[in-house]
């Protein structure tokens, strides 16, 4: 007797119209974004988001969306970690070699976005971007654990690769000649950016969102100016 196997036919792959994309809709209920209930500092603002991301089991809350351009005008985007917030700015770290260093060094001003999809929240940061002083970025090099900073190392961020046998042949090199106090690379560290622009987005029913948005005022303080923009 001749025993067949059972072939399990491909499913055809999806197409935007068999995925439906124009009839996904989402209706945003769980809060509002009042201008008298809000802080009058933008980075106070953020910081009180941020926390409740936090406390709420957000996945990955530091999560954030770096936009840089190039020489040519084109822009680009890739999730980086938020690894540091104060008065000065948002600060990330990074290899200054990859795609996003060279375009920064070319054109030092960036956009920041947060989605925090889970509380119907947007953060969108803009401004201009500057290195972390060796300082800090020595200061967190040391923080990783060993594997990261290894791998700081190893990975010629950005750039074409035969296959992932070579960053693993280029880390245990790097292993066996720097031993587990590796020093942080000359190419790798921190940037800053300081924001001379913020907007809070807040979803709400029917998509007339709560956008507030915080730019500098014309005078010589650093006194914000909140205003609402329409969705």
């Amino acid at each position: 007797m001749t025993h067949f196997s059972a072939v399990t036919p491909t499913p055809p792959a999806p197409t935007a119209d068999s995925l439906h994309l124009a009839d996904l809709r989402k209706s945003y209920e769980r809060a509002a974004l009042d201008e008298t209930a809000s802080h009058a500092d933008p980075l106070q603002q953020f910081l009180q988001w941020l926390q409740e991301a936090i406390d709420g089991g957000i996945p990955e809350p530091t999560a954030m969306t770096l936009a840089t351009v190039d020489a040519r005008l084109r822009p680009s985007s890739r999730v980086v970690l938020l690894k540091g917030c104060d008065a000065r700015g948002l600060a990330w770290y990074t290899n200054y070699d990859s795609r996003k260093g060279r375009e920064l060094a070319g054109n030092p001003y960036a956009a920041l976005q947060f989605h925090w999809v889970e509380l119907e929240r947007v953060v969108r940061i803009e401004g201009r971007v500057e290195k972390t002083s060796d300082a800090e970025s020595d200061a967190y090099f040391q923080s990783r654990p060993l594997g990261s900073r290894i791998g700081a190392w190893a990975s010629p961020q950005s750039q074409v690769v035969a296959g992932r046998q070579v960053l693993e042949e280029r880390a245990a090199r790097a292993q066996a000649e720097l031993g587990d106090q590796p020093p942080r690379p000359p190419h790798w560290g921190g940037y800053r950016l300081a924001p001379d622009s913020w907007e809070f987005w807040q979803g709400r029913r029917s998509r007339l969102h709560d956008r507030l948005h915080y730019r500098h005022g014309s005078g010589t303080g650093a006194d914000w100016v909140r205003e609402r923009l329409a969705p």
